[in-house]
């Protein structure tokens, strides 16, 4: 379902984050929260292209980054693949099948996500953990080397208490 860009909600949120509309702007978080399957850069542009046919893909590019920068969107990033973007800004994990290339959302408890900040050295706080898991969706083969173990990655925040 693609959301109604003209909603007072749609809007509100662009408003709220301090990001000036453009119909560029709306259509491009447009099309990345009315299909949640974590598109590149250039997936987004060909879907924003079939509403705005003159649309460049530095204009996108420049769309995505500022979203991001917002917080409106989040990028997904695996070693050598394109960045991703994802609509869903809560706390949570990817999976990436390695066979299809998809990218699922995986819930990851509170609790868990604490246990995580407690493993940091004293004095260092997290401001975000990206935790993505590698693998291929079904399959009971063992896993063959660490390409597809569960990788956190915590980012030590630089403003201590």
């Amino acid at each position: 379902m693609i959301p109604d860009i003209q909603s007072p909600t749609f809007t509100q949120r662009l408003s709220d984050s301090g990001l000036r509309s453009t119909p560029q702007r709306e259509f491009v978080y447009q099309v990345i929260l009315g299909k949640r399957d974590h598109p590149t850069a250039e997936e987004v542009f060909d879907r924003v292209k079939a509403l705005i046919p003159t649309i460049s893909l530095a204009t996108v590019y420049n769309c995505l980054d500022a979203l991001v920068q917002r917080g409106l969107i989040k990028q997904v990033n695996f070693v050598r693949e394109p960045t991703r973007y994802c609509p869903n800004l809560h706390e949570h994990a990817h999976f990436h099948d390695e066979a299809t290339g998809e990218i699922q959302d995986i819930d990851i408890p509170a609790d868990l996500m604490a246990r995580l900040r407690a493993l940091l050295p004293p004095g260092h706080k997290a401001v975000s953990i990206d935790l993505s898991f590698r693998g291929s969706a079904g399959s009971s083969d063992p896993i063959p080397d660490r390409r597809n173990w569960a990788v956190a990655s915590v980012r030590p925040s630089t403003n201590f208490p």
